[in-house]
């Protein structure tokens, strides 16, 4: 699955909503019970869903695998869709550069300029980023690779913050709280931003 990069990607119809954070964080709990609460919004889920049995082990390659495909569905996705994506490029784009940080990179050098290129395009097509920083009281198993949570969670709130791959046009929310509390949240946003469309 090849995206091209041509004209910047138009602002869409639909509400595009991506749900964002490191693992572990809440995201397809929240994205099923915004769902199932908003029938007329299409879910994609998280992209890991649709990698090779045989790149599951987090590295470099699986992540440019899985950006891609984060940012194909945005290109490719009707203007007129309401949507919600559990992860976008921008996910990816942070676990690129937390394994970078760790060392673990299969290069020397930084994220591959193509990557960015690509995550940018597509980001450019989202509405509202909704962010789940990491939660101390959601607990994983060490076989988690916690050192990589905790790195991708410093790298993704690093980037929401970088106006190039973040548009001005993009909301970007940071949830917290129970689950019903980041729901009710997100609900009062999308419900705000759906009113002044």
């Amino acid at each position: 699955m090849l995206c091209r990069l041509g004209e910047a990607a138009a602002y869409s119809l639909g509400m595009r909503i991506v749900v964002s954070g490191t693992h572990g964080t809440g995201k397809s709990t929240l994205v099923a019970d915004f769902a199932s609460h908003h029938a007329e919004y299409a879910t994609l889920g998280d992209p890991f869903e649709l990698v090779d049995a045989a790149l599951e082990q987090p590295d470099s390659g699986a992540y440019y695998l899985q950006l891609e495909i984060a940012a194909a569905r945005l290109l490719e996705a009707s203007v007129d869709a309401d949507l919600i994506a559990e992860r976008g490029p921008v996910d990816f784009l942070a676990y690129l550069t937390a394994l970078h940080t760790l060392g673990r990179s299969r290069s020397s050098g930084v994220v591959d300029p193509w990557a960015w290129s690509l995550a940018t395009q597509a980001m450019r097509s989202v509405d509202l980023l909704v962010v789940l920083p990491l939660d101390s009281t959601i607990w994983l198993s060490p076989e988690e690779d916690l050192e990589l949570r905790d790195a991708m969670n410093d790298a993704l709130l690093d980037l929401i913050d970088d106006a190039e791959i973040i548009s001005a046009h993009t909301r970007v929310e940071e949830l917290s709280g129970t689950e019903s509390a980041r729901l009710a949240r997100l609900d009062l946003v999308v419900q705000t931003m759906s009113a002044t469309r």
